[in-house]
């Protein structure tokens, strides 16, 4: 897994109406990098909507599943969210591998994020088991330190 102080990886994934969204590298804002396993599951969604419903200011908030777009966009619809959700579906999980987030088994991305700086070296990461929702609070305080 890409780690904190590794230069991330820079990739071009498509949002949900097919535009190209580049993920890493060098940006006027940090980068929020969340790797979600599979759109409308329980766990995905819960996290999801925390992250439409308590905003994570001072970071660009990019959401990824190995999901096709047209799915990504009915789940974006569906939550109301507002940042770019990716879909890293074909290559299939090339940007999760990229970062060490692919689970080969399942083929979805593990439950991993990533803050990325505005140099896009990796500030802070965090991974949690299956099925375990991660902190907004977590990427706020995070995104706090990093911003200071």
């Amino acid at each position: 897994m890409v780690a904190v102080a590794d230069r991330a990886p820079v990739l071009e994934l498509p949002d949900t109406h097919g535009t190209p969204v580049r993920v890493g590298g060098v940006r006027a804002r940090p980068q929020l990098l969340v790797f979600l396993p599979f759109a409308f599951s329980r766990v995905c969604g819960g996290e999801l909507r925390a992250l439409v419903e308590e905003p994570v200011g001072g970071a660009d908030v990019v959401a990824v599943t190995c999901d096709p777009v047209f799915t990504l966009r009915a789940w974006a619809e569906q939550e109301g969210a507002t940042f770019p959700l990716l879909s890293d579906f074909w290559p299939h999980g090339q940007a999760a591998r990229a970062y060490g987030a692919l689970d080969d088994g399942s083929g979805a991305p593990l439950r991993a994020t990533f803050l990325l700086d505005h140099d896009g070296v990796v500030a802070w990461s965090v991974r949690s088991p299956a099925g375990v929702a991660r902190s907004v609070a977590d990427y706020r305080a995070a995104v706090g330190a990093l911003t200071g």
